[in-house]
């Protein structure tokens, strides 16, 4: 089986095409795709989280 790939902050916001003060504010609110601290303080997002966070959007639309 893959390894569920981690996805920088930068990744998700070229995916999803938003500003990065609103990635911020979702991530503030909860309201975004749950992350990752990492130890040395850098934040990650697993590929298969954005898709099934995308994939509640499209639902509820």
């Amino acid at each position: 089986m893959p390894r569920d790939e981690m996805l920088t902050i930068d990744q998700v916001i070229d995916e999803t095409g938003v500003p990065r003060a609103t990635f911020y504010g979702w991530r503030q609110r909860r309201k975004g795709p749950k992350s990752i601290k990492l130890p040395n303080g850098a934040v990650r997002i697993r590929r298969s989280e954005l898709d099934r966070w995308i994939a509640t959007l499209e639902e509820a639309a």
